[in-house]
């Protein structure tokens, strides 16, 4: 029951992370698309950190600074993109394909996780940012 409340709780405060300047959603996707690796069962979390919409169907879920997950949920939650909160409804500190994400009152069951390279993500961006050396 502990963890339901700390799972909740996480989720409400990882909702002002969800929120403010956003790029253009298709083209965020498509960013965490490339560094996403195959699609594995589930992962551990003892705390969520943040969470951010990426479409209609797909969110990432931060579990660690370097540690998220590309989530896909069945297409049955059109208020994805403009919530607030979220809920994750997982079972102990496991988030698994057996779990879904609660929008409101829309119960999505998750379809895919795959885990993203968040290091690497964060390496291109920074090598996109140097400036070049002209010869």
């Amino acid at each position: 029951m502990t963890q339901l409340v700390m799972l909740v709780l996480t989720a409400l405060l990882a909702a002002g992370c969800a929120s403010g300047p956003r790029r253009n959603m298709d083209e965020e996707s498509v960013s965490y698309l490339d560094y996403a690796g195959e699609p594995i069962r589930g992962f551990t979390s003892f705390r969520l950190q943040s969470w951010r919409p990426l479409s209609r169907n797909r969110l990432v879920l931060w579990a660690g600074v370097n540690e998220a997950y590309l989530v896909t949920i069945w297409d049955g939650c059109p208020d994805l993109q403009f919530a607030n909160a979220i809920k994750v409804n997982a079972t102990g500190n496991q988030i698994t394909t057996f779990d879904r994400v609660e929008v409101g009152r829309d119960r999505c069951p998750i379809s895919e996780i795959r885990p993203i390279n968040i290091r690497q993500m964060k390496a291109d961006r920074a090598a996109d940012k140097e400036p070049r050396k002209q010869p």
